[in-house]
C-alpha cells in the first residue's frame, strides 16, 4: 500500500511503517490542488491539519482506503463524506491525552496562584507578597465538560487534590472512579471551575457564550485545551471584567487558522486586545497536546492503528 504524509511528524511513523511493507511517499510543500491532481495514486493519507480533507479531495481520492490524523481530532475531516466512500479513519486521541491533562493542571494551578503576575513582579524589583496570595485547589469542585480521554485524563490527575470532580458528556455512563457525570445543569450549579475537553462540533460551537455563563450559579474559573471556537471570546471578556469569570487559562482561541499553525486571519479583534492585558488570563499557543512525548505517542498509535487495519501479516 502506498501512503502520502502531508505533514511531518516524528521519524518512528514512517520508519516502522516502511519495516512492515507500505510505501512511503512524503509531501509537505504541494497545495490543496495539487495533492488533488496525484492522489488517486495512494491507498492511504496521514496529515496533521495541513487542510481540510473535504469532498473535492475525497473526490479526487479514488483509491483511497483511509486517512489517518496524527492528533487528537478528525474535524478536518468530511467525516460522514469519508466515511460513505469506504475510506476508514484514525485519530490518536490516546497519543496526547496524559500532555493535555498535565497542561490543564499546569493552567490551573498557575492561574490559582498568580505565578504569571508573581513572577512578572518579582522581575519587574518588587516584592509584593499579599498581592500575590492564591488559592487552593483541595476541596474545589471541578466539572469537566467532554469526558473522553482528555476529560479523563485530566480528572485522574486532579484526585491528589481532594476536589470533587463532575463531569457531562453527551454519551452516557462515562463516568467513573475519578469524577461522577451529571447533567450540563447541575456541573453549572455546583462548579468552582469549567474545564473543556470536547472536539469541534456543531453542538460545541460557541458553547461558551453569555447564556452559558449567565446559567452558571457562582463565579468561576474556566480553562479550554480543546478547540478555541467552542468559546465566544467577546462574552468571555465581559464576564471576566464583571467577575463572572473568575479567570481563564486557554491554550486554544477563537481566532486560530483551521491549520492550528497561526493565529489571526485579519487584524487583531478588540475583544482580544482586552484579553491578553488581563492578569488573571493565562494564554498558550496551542500546545496543550505539544510535547516530546506525545509526539512520539501520537506518531506511535497511528503506526499501530495503521498496521492492525492494513497489516499484509
Amino acid at each position: 500500500m502506498k501512503i502520502l504524509h502531508l505533514d511531518k511528524n516524528h521519524p518512528l511513523l514512517l520508519e516502522q511503517l516502511e519495516k512492515v511493507g507500505f510505501s512511503n511517499t512524503e509531501n509537505y510543500t504541494a497545495s490543496k490542488t495539487e495533492i488533488e491532481e496525484l492522489i488517486a495514486s495512494y491507498d492511504g493519507v496521514v496529515i496533521r491539519s495541513r487542510f481540510k480533507i473535504d469532498a473535492t479531495f475525497l473526490d479526487a481520492a479514488t483509491n483511497l482506503k483511509f486517512i489517518a490524523r496524527v492528533g487528537a481530532g478528525l474535524e478536518s475531516i468530511d467525516i460522514a463524506y469519508a466515511e460513505s466512500k469506504g475510506i476508514q479513519l484514525f485519530a490518536a486521541p490516546e497519543g496526547n491525552r496524559n500532555a493535555v491533562g498535565e497542561h490543564a493542571l499546569g493552567m490551573l494551578l498557575s492561574l490559582f496562584n498568580k505565578l504569571k503576575s508573581a513572577d512578572e513582579s518579582v522581575k519587574s524589583g518588587h516584592w509584593q507578597r499579599e498581592a500575590h496570595r492564591g488559592l487552593e485547589l483541595d476541596g474545589k469542585t471541578v466539572g469537566i465538560i467532554g469526558y473522553g480521554n482528555m476529560g479523563k485524563s485530566f480528572a485522574k490527575k486532579l484526585k491528589g487534590f481532594n476536589c470533587t470532580v463532575f463531569c457531562y458528556d453527551i454519551k452516557e455512563e462515562v463516568g467513573n472512579k475519578n469524577a461522577t457525570q451529571v447533567s450540563l445543569k447541575t456541573l453549572q450549579e455546583m462548579a468552582d471551575v469549567i474545564s473543556l475537553h470536547t472536539p469541534w462540533t456543531p453542538e460545541t460551537d460557541k458553547m461558551i457564550d453569555a447564556n452559558f455563563i449567565e446559567q452558571c450559579k457562582k463565579p468561576f474559573w474556566l480553562l479550554n485545551t480543546a478547540r478555541g471556537k467552542s468559546v465566544v471570546t467577546k462574552d468571555l471578556v465581559a464576564a471576566l471584567e464583571n467577575g463572572k469569570v473568575l479567570g481563564a487559562g486557554l491554550d486554544v482561541l477563537e481566532y486560530e487558522k483551521g491549520s492550528f499553525e497561526s493565529l489571526f486571519t485579519s487584524e487583531m479583534p478588540t475583544e482580544f486586545q482586552k484579553l491578553i492585558t488581563m492578569p488573571n488570563v493565562l494564554l498558550s499557543p496551542h500546545v496543550a497536546g505539544w510535547t516530546k512525548e506525545s509526539k512520539v505517542k501520537l506518531a506511535q498509535t497511528i503506526v499501530d492503528k495503521i498496521t492492525e487495519a492494513f497489516s499484509k501479516n
